[in-house]
């Protein structure tokens, strides 16, 4: 078995994975299609997503290695809390695709979210296994309602021509 400090620098760069790869994937459209969409004057600036996102999703790994920990593994009993932990996982790397990639609000939207459902259902189920990584989950869950409105106001303020 793997020493605890690479067990937990796993967990902790999992998140990462996807993050990073629909960053790459979709980094060229912030200054040639972003940048021109109308946004409210509340939105952070775009420098602070990728130091937010980092914080987020660091916090978020650790938080289900206590939980991998705690379960003694990838038990029987780790497979809602872990179902939900990977969907959301999958429901956040999405996101970025959709909206910056394909320019598609709307499910963009949908997809924003469905996440922050699987999300509070992620931390219910954690809580129970150990408060910490439930607790650990509260910052995300307080960007993704950032984030959700920032989506909506978005879609709201630039219709798709094709939806008309």
């Amino acid at each position: 078995m793997a020493p605890v400090w690479a067990q937990i620098a796993g967990f902790a760069t999992l998140p990462h994975v996807g993050g990073f790869f629909g960053w790459y994937l979709t980094r060229s459209q912030v200054p040639t299609w972003f940048d021109n969409l109308k946004k409210p004057s509340w939105r952070p600036s775009n420098k602070m997503f990728p130091v937010v996102w980092t914080t987020l999703y660091t916090g978020m790994g650790y938080a289900s290695y206590l939980v991998w920990r705690d379960l003694g593994g990838f038990t029987n009993e780790a497979l809602v809390p872990f179902g939900l932990y990977g969907t959301q996982l999958i429901l956040n790397w999405t996101w970025t695709p959709v909206f910056f990639g394909a320019h598609r609000l709307k499910l963009a939207l949908i997809n924003i979210l469905c996440l922050y459902g699987t999300v509070v259902g992620t931390v219910v189920s954690w809580y129970p296994i150990n408060k910490m990584a439930s607790l650990l989950l509260v910052p995300y869950l307080a960007w993704l309602t950032l984030a959700s409105a920032l989506t909506y106001c978005i879609w709201r303020d630039n219709p798709d021509k094709k939806e008309k």
